[in-house]
């Protein structure tokens, strides 16, 4: 008896939740998706995320306990969600960065990634600007965070920041609707906040020693390693980094002070690691991350240099630069090595420094590492340009990535050196010197004899 009461009364229940949950299914999209007493109902765009193919992303949302952030913003407006693929988020992001993510500390780096993918308002797949329109700003639930809708011009494929939307209106709710994207986004703050904290676990807590002086003019030690003095941390080479890059047959001299030498303080493998997948990550730059790593071997010997304590800044060009590039100029042994030489500045600058540079002087001059050249830098529309004429590009993309040892810079073309010829005038006119036989002395006495007595005619040399 007791049985089938409760039994019955649980069965009731049931099909009263069936039918509390049906009636909202004829809401209109303008309107909230809640029921009275606050809950959000099954055919909120909430629900379909938990329930749907994106795995990956609704263990996240759980993981960084957003769900209330989320009923909140449901609660007062539409919001359009943009979900990675689960491939996205298992195979190709970074085990690292994974880690780094779903580690307690990081909690406030997790829920601003995610908050960086949802939209408080209705944005569908008709609703996309136009490819002649350019890129339009939507503001997003994450603290000063923004996405980028465009299109491809072409094809006519529809990008959120540089992402491809592979599902348009995958999911679709009264209050809500769920886009699938090929990848990540990730702000450039979490991935700063990721490279900081990476880099501080890396460095060594043990005092750096000390590098010998080194003879500018015969690039060899002055002193002896035991009679060094040691020198402060962080203090800048002694080598020019040209010589670093390629030091003499004699001696290899320690070219660096603070972090040279066995310990290796700063661990520039694991920093150019970092702006490497930096590049991957924020978009547009695959080419260039080809080109370190599987065309030449510029990452390690970059690693090498900034382990040693030297600061490189990387004026990186975009894919669409990159692919103007003739089969000419590629083809030339070491000719990717050289344009990529031209593009690494041995300082450190970033957008700001080196537009209150151009502002303040006008035009200033870089190193390179493709030593003698210079980059010429100068201000134009707002913005820094580098080089002149159609050899020029402007900056792009700034600080895509900056640690305080490496800096990356986005340009919009790939920079060449001026070629000067430098045209030679020899002056020195070849002047035809007239030798004069010498006349021996005996004939030289005859002749002056025979001109005393006016008859110097007998001999024809006189």
């Amino acid at each position: 008896m007791d049985r089938c009461i409760y039994g019955c009364s649980a069965v009731i229940y049931f099909f009263f939740l069936l039918t509390a949950s049906a009636l909202p299914r004829n809401v209109e999209p303008g309107h909230h998706n809640i029921t009275g007493s606050g809950q959000i109902n099954s055919n909120s765009v909430l629900v379909a995320l938990l329930d749907s193919r994106y795995t990956e992303l609704a263990e996240l949302v759980e993981k960084a306990l957003l769900l209330q952030t989320l009923e909140d913003a449901v609660g007062r407006h539409n919001i359009t969600i943009f979900a990675p693929r689960n491939e996205a988020l298992e195979r190709d992001l970074d085990p690292d960065f994974k880690r780094f993510l779903l580690q307690p500390g990081n909690l406030k780096s997790l829920q601003t990634l995610l908050l960086s993918h949802i939209i408080p308002n209705r944005v569908g797949s008709n609703q996309w600007p136009e490819e002649n329109s350019g890129r339009v700003k939507h503001a997003t639930l994450g603290h000063d965070q923004v996405l980028h809708l465009s299109k491809i011009k072409g094809n006519g494929k529809r990008l959120v920041n540089s992402a491809v939307i592979t599902r348009p209106d995958d999911l679709t709710r009264p209050d809500g609707l769920i886009h699938g994207i090929e990848r990540l986004l990730i702000p450039r703050s979490v991935q700063e906040d990721f490279n900081r904290r990476r880099n501080l676990r890396s460095i060594s807590a043990v005092l750096p020693e000390g590098a010998p002086e080194i003879d500018p003019r015969t690039n060899r030690l002055k002193k002896s390693a035991a009679a060094a003095v040691a020198v402060p941390a962080g203090s800048p080479p002694i080598l020019p980094i040209q010589s670093a890059m390629a030091p003499g047959p004699s001696l290899a001299p320690a070219p660096a002070p603070g972090p040279g030498g066995q310990r290796h303080h700063f661990n520039g493998d694991a920093q150019v690691k970092d702006f490497i997948h930096t590049l991957l990550h924020y978009g547009g730059y695959n080419e260039m991350a080809d080109i370190l790593v599987n065309l030449t071997s510029l990452a390690t010997e970059m690693g090498r240099l900034v382990s040693e304590g030297y600061v490189l800044t990387v004026l990186a060009p975009n894919d669409e630069a990159m692919a103007k590039l003739t089969t000419d100029q590629l083809s030339e042994p070491g000719a990717p090595e050289q344009i990529m030489y031209y593009h690494i500045i041995p300082e450190y600058q970033t957008e700001e420094s080196m537009y209150n540079s151009v502002r303040r002087f006008g035009k200033v001059k870089y190193e390179t590492l493709r030593f003698p050249h210079k980059v010429e830098a100068k201000e134009a529309d707002g913005s820094v340009k580098f080089g002149s004429g159609d050899r020029s590009a402007y900056l792009f993309d700034p600080d895509i990535y900056t640690d305080g040892r490496i800096s990356v810079q986005g340009i919009d073309g790939v920079l060449f050196p001026e070629e000067k010829e430098e045209t030679v005038k020899q002056s020195r006119s070849s002047v035809k010197k007239v030798v004069q036989q010498r006349r021996g002395k005996l004939l030289e006495v005859a002749c002056r004899m025979l001109g005393a007595i006016g008859k110097d005619t007998y001999l024809g040399k006189c």
